[in-house]
């Protein structure tokens, strides 16, 4: 598919924004896949399940994506699309300076390398014990065929396998909750035999804010907001993805339909971790074979063990595709900022056409590379500096997104300004880290941005200048923002839906165990 999308390609607009023809359901089925990553797929299940503290309360940090994309349609989308660019960073420099475009693209590469390099690295453990192989061979395994695909075919291949990879993915899921279903034996002890504590879906007495306590509602709900807003509105991976459309109607509807479909897909994977809580409740023998006594180990230990070959196969594909879908947004991404936010700077910014496809095939390449020896690199360090590494994003994503915020809600916010914010927003988040471990890291992410434009904007008033806000003219009469009305109003009314149902779904568990 890649060869036949590939050779269609004559630019650089083909090769990262699919000539800008892509439809609304197709970018929609990307976004989810990209964001089920293969380390979703067994993270999930085993916070569920295993991980002290953890249970249902997963869902809670869900609720947010309804609430963040409705934001995102209704005033982010209209302003990139007002400006023909191909990354997000392109506007930083339109709306402040190219000081902003470089410092915020610069950013990006170096988390979203990392942050690849370390995802590489934990879905090759994970598949490299069912695949019965050596972490080196799975990590050249994975690595290879995501850098292989994305060469050729550019962002356009990228969305169409990953909507293949979500499809897989899904069926895997189910086939998995099947599977451990059938190792219950007996239904009732399916739903009666689960930790009444692992059922919990809501922690309301908890506020996150020095009492321990990092996965209660406040803190996953107003966290999570942030984080998704920033992740799909401000980060390239994602938001190129949104930049293929030919137009705003397009891009709502995507994310529309993305804040719908998340929340099923999710829920399928907290299932499967109740049921695994289950049936180790029934087998408690079946902890010592997981490596370590490593959650993570969970999913594919059961795999392994537990599930008949040929079913085994299907989940493997699933696991397979859904750690290529993340790799593949990241590699296309990386490269397009490369080349879009630095490589204007060469030959005066401008590339000879007839190489620019091959310049941009060839960064693709350069970046897999290095991504992939980042894995190895993690290979040779402990679990810890993975989790510290997750956490570490959480550092940046909320200034980034005060930087757009304050580009698209303000009119006198000056680039030294911005920057001076962004930075200080990320000391203050690191001040949390080091001094103030109570605090759940969830928080950073409001505090972060709100100290970027707190800090931002009021150094900005200290030096005069003219308005910028031309950039951001925009009027509720404007066609784009008809539609949004809309679509806010039903992701809000999907926001109070799946509070309720995870309400009802936690009591009717809660009362099949305790009548048993």
């Amino acid at each position: 598919m890649s060869l036949r999308v590939g050779r269609a390609q004559a630019s650089q607009e083909d090769y990262y924004l699919g000539g800008r023809k892509i439809g609304h359901w197709a970018i929609a089925l990307s976004i989810l896949a990209t964001q089920s990553s293969a380390i979703s797929l067994l993270g999930t299940p085993a916070f569920v399940a295993l991980k002290p503290g953890g249970g249902m309360l997963w869902l809670q940090y869900e609720f947010a994506v309804p609430l963040a994309m409705a934001v995102l349609i209704s005033f982010f989308i209209p302003v990139f699309y007002r400006l023909s660019i191909t990354t997000i960073y392109e506007y930083l420099e339109e709306r402040f300076g190219p000081t902003a475009r470089l410092v915020l693209a610069s950013v990006f590469l170096l988390g979203r390398s990392l942050a690849t390099g370390v995802s590489l690295y934990a879905t090759a453990i994970v598949l490299s014990v069912p695949l019965g192989t050596s972490l080196s061979n799975t990590l050249l395994l994975v690595g290879g065929i995501a850098i292989l695909y994305t060469t050729i075919g550019g962002i356009k291949a990228d969305i169409y396998s990953d909507i293949i990879q979500l499809i897989i993915l899904w069926i895997g899921t189910l086939v998995l909750v099947a599977s451990v279903w059938n190792a219950l034996g007996d239904e009732g002890y399916a739903v009666t035999n689960i930790p009444v504590e692992r059922v919990q879906v809501f922690d309301w007495s908890h506020h996150g804010m020095g009492d321990g306590k990092t996965y209660a509602f406040w803190p996953m709900l107003l966290g999570g907001f942030f984080l998704y807003l920033s992740y799909y509105g401000c980060d390239q991976s994602q938001a190129q993805r949104l930049l293929t459309a030919p137009g705003p109607p397009v891009v709502q509807k995507a994310l529309f339909l993305n804040g719908l479909l998340r929340f099923p897909l999710v829920l399928t994977q907290c299932v499967l971790g109740l049921l695994l809580a289950s049936y180790i409740t029934q087998n408690p023998d079946f902890l010592k074979e997981i490596p370590q006594g490593n959650p993570d180990f969970l999913v594919p230990t059961f795999l392994t063990s537990h599930v008949m070959t040929g079913l085994r196969g299907i989940i493997m594909a699933s696991l397979l595709a859904a750690a290529m879908s993340s790799l593949d947004s990241a590699l296309n991404s990386l490269s397009a900022v490369t080349l879009r936010d630095f490589g204007r700077y060469f030959r005066n910014g401008n590339i000879v056409l007839p190489h620019e496809l091959s310049l941009a095939r060839g960064l693709t390449v350069a970046w897999g590379i290095l991504c992939t020896l980042i894995g190895f690199l993690f290979s040779k360090s402990s679990s810890t500096v993975i989790e510290l590494v997750n956490m570490a994003g959480s550092l940046f994503y909320g200034p980034v997104l005060g930087v757009f915020l304050l580009g698209i809600l303000t009119s006198r916010t000056k680039e030294r300004g911005v920057v001076a914010g962004l930075i200080l927003g990320v000391l203050g988040n690191l001040f949390l880290w080091r001094y103030l471990p109570g605090v759940s890291w969830l928080w950073w992410n409001p505090v972060g941005c709100l100290l970027t434009v707190i800090f931002g904007g009021g150094i900005s008033l200290l030096w005069e200048g003219p308005k910028t806000m031309h950039l951001q003219e925009w009027s509720l009469k404007d066609k784009f923002f008809r539609l949004p009305a809309v679509y806010c109003l039903l992701l809000l009314v999907f926001f109070v839906f799946t509070i309720v149902s995870s309400l009802w779904l936690e009591g009717s568990i809660r009362r099949a165990i305790l009548l048993d």
